[in-house]
């Protein structure tokens, strides 16, 4: 008798202790006609949760690199064509050229008069090279500074020099000499405004 109490009790612990570690939480303790029955479907342990969005951002897609494009290039400036017989490229004006003491009137591109001959600016008086207009004309003028005549004074630089009448021998203190002919033709054919080139 005692021996079957002691069983009765060994078996109540050991239905203690099922329920109390078994995954599924408390149950009651199995009876004979449930150890007959269908053995039950193991149950699934739940799927880990996604992770959030919030604390681990997709990574994003690395950026494009930047397309640079080479321009095409372009072709270089045509040189400015010199009219034929000058070494200058103006349309319209005067041309001068200091090393060949020599300078035209041209028009429309093409020598309208010339070449005539010329001096120009000594040592310390040279005639300044480049491309001027012309700034204003005296048909009688005088040089004060070098108290002479300037007959038909066509002025391009605004310290004074000019075309005029002068000596085609000896050199000027910066103004390009013409004969006279050549400095009425010059007055005549020029206007302020119009383009003087002076080359080297």
């Amino acid at each position: 008798m005692r021996a079957k109490t002691l069983v009765t009790a060994a078996i109540a612990v050991l239905a203690t202790m099922t329920t109390a570690c078994g995954a599924g939480g408390p149950t009651a303790a199995p009876s004979a006609a449930s150890s007959t029955s269908a053995p039950t479907t193991p149950s699934v342990p739940p799927a880990p949760p996604a992770p959030s969005t919030s604390d681990n951002p997709a990574p994003s897609a690395p950026p494009a690199p930047a397309v640079t494009t080479t321009p095409e290039p372009q072709p270089a400036p045509a040189p400015p064509v010199t009219v034929p017989g000058t070494p200058c490229d103006i349309t319209d004006g005067a041309c001068v050229r200091l090393s060949t003491n020599e300078s035209w009137l041209i028009s429309g591109g093409e020598v309208s008069y010339g070449p005539v001959p010329t001096t120009s600016g000594r040592p310390g008086y040279e005639t300044p090279v480049g491309t001027f207009p012309v700034l204003w004309q005296v048909r009688d003028d005088w040089s004060i500074p070098y108290d002479g005549p300037m007959p038909f004074s066509t002025y391009f630089v605004a310290n004074g020099i000019a075309f005029h009448e002068g000596s085609l021998t000896e050199q000027s203190h910066g103004c390009i000499h013409l004969s006279r002919e050549a400095a009425s033709t010059y007055f005549e054919a020029l206007s302020v405004g119009d383009r003087v080139q002076v080359t080297a």
